[in-house]
């Protein structure tokens, strides 16, 4: 294969580089992948082998990207009630129980299995376009607790590029600052809401976070990154912030090069961008849901829908990568939304309902505020119950039981939410 030359000396770091293979090539490089992985799952994944058998395909009938238009997507709604009825994966395991080394357990409540040896290159790939090189201190924010994402995604990437991990998780904003000055952390990995966090912090106990802190290069996820928060939090640190995609079913889905040109599909993984009513691909430029395969043979998962809607750029990126690009996340097909980098659920509101039977009707407000996201779980009692401390108290308590957020509870009069009004109301806007 020949050499691409490129402006962007980090193209050499992987010994096996695809990311500026011909795109001819690369389609039929992931097209080789995905044949590979149809026959894995439909032998080892009950779950999948279901959907085949449910549209009467096989895996013959499974060749090429376009060919995936012959399956159903799989939301991430679907995974919950299957795994109620088949668990604990819902069939969509490729490998014994027994060869697993870890159970996730995300918000919805999905479980996911972790596989022996992580392999995937998304991550790391993200890292490296950011900047992250070995021998960097890197400080992971994102929370260890229960769910993949810290832990097996990004904590293994960044020991795969060569970094130095400190595995924070989130929290204790004063003590992180102290880390990452007394033991010089150069690179980070977390929301950027808790980035300038950290930075006010820093300011407040009396500190200058360019002078007295030595992060250079931060990789941000989770949550969207607005250009003025960017600009803001480079300027504070002196750094170079950007931004990934992803879901923690799947792993990476796009992240940002030097150029800041759009999210780059890593090369371990197949995206497509497709009708949310249909399922039909949709060409370069158009909305659509993004729809993504991954080709780990421990969690199989083909035509996964995220319920994210953006577009592919096929347009060349000067950093010399040959990958789509997925330009920008707009929105949500559905009402499920993220709030501070976890999905919260229409099915989560009403289970904080039904246990207070006080309660008559609820909706969630999602609003940002100086670039952080804030949740109110608005409330209608029933007639003739009084509002109270108490009972605001134990309605918040349920909610980080069952959304593990906070949220300040309101009350409102009866009859203020109208008939047919959405569950979760996000009134955020995006620069």
């Amino acid at each position: 294969m020949p050499k691409t030359k490129s402006p962007d000396p980090s193209l050499r770091f992987f010994k096996k580089n695809l990311e500026t293979m011909p795109r001819a090539w690369r389609r039929e490089y992931l097209e080789r992948k995905l044949r590979g992985i149809v026959q894995h799952a439909y032998r080892h994944s009950t779950g999948f082998k279901r959907i085949l058998d449910s549209v009467g395909r096989t895996p013959r009938d499974i060749k090429t990207i376009k060919d995936l238009q012959k399956l159903p997507v799989t939301k991430k709604a679907d995974l919950v009630e299957l795994q109620k009825k088949y668990p604990p994966f819902g069939g969509f395991e490729g490998v014994p129980l027994d060869d697993l080394r870890r159970i996730f357990v995300s918000p919805g409540p999905i479980n996911e299995p972790g596989e022996k040896e992580y392999d995937e290159l998304g991550w790391a790939q993200a890292m490296v376009a950011a900047g992250f090189r070995p021998g960097h201190i890197a400080i992971n924010t994102f929370s260890y607790h229960m769910v993949p994402f810290a832990l097996n995604m990004i904590d293994n990437s960044l020991y795969k590029v060569g970094c130095i991990t400190i595995p924070t998780g989130v929290g204790n904003t004063e003590q992180q600052v102290h880390i990452l000055r007394s033991l010089h952390v150069s690179a980070f990995c977390g929301t950027p809401s808790f980035l300038l966090a950290i930075a006010e912090k820093a300011a407040e106990i009396g500190l200058d976070p360019q002078r007295d802190l030595a992060l250079r290069v931060g990789l941000v996820a989770a949550e969207m990154v607005p250009e003025s928060l960017r600009s803001t939090l480079e300027e504070r640190f002196g750094m170079t912030l950007r931004q990934s995609y992803g879901t923690a079913d799947i792993g990476c889905l796009g992240y940002e090069c030097m150029e800041k040109n759009g999210m780059h599909v890593p090369d371990d993984k197949l995206v497509e961008i497709v009708d949310p009513q249909t399922g039909k691909q949709l060409k370069p430029g158009d909305v659509g849901e993004v729809v993504a395969t991954t080709f780990n043979k421990t969690y199989p998962l083909i035509r996964f829908g995220t319920g994210d809607l953006s577009y592919l750029s096929a347009s060349p990126c000067p950093c010399g990568r040959t990958s789509p690009r997925l330009v920008k996340i707009l929105g949500r097909v559905d009402q499920v939304t993220k709030v501070r980098g976890l999905f919260v659920h229409p099915g989560q509101a009403d289970e904080v309902a039904s246990r207070h039977d006080q309660i008559e009707k609820v909706q969630v407000v999602v609003t940002r505020r100086d670039h952080k996201d804030e949740m109110t779980f608005r409330v209608e009692l029933k007639e003739g119950v009084l509002r109270s401390e108490t009972l605001r108290g134990e309605i918040e308590k349920s909610i980080r039981d069952v959304m593990k957020l906070r949220s300040e509870v309101q009350f409102i009069p009866k009859g203020t939410i109208p008939a047919g009004a959405k569950k979760i109301e996000d009134q955020r806007t995006w620069e």
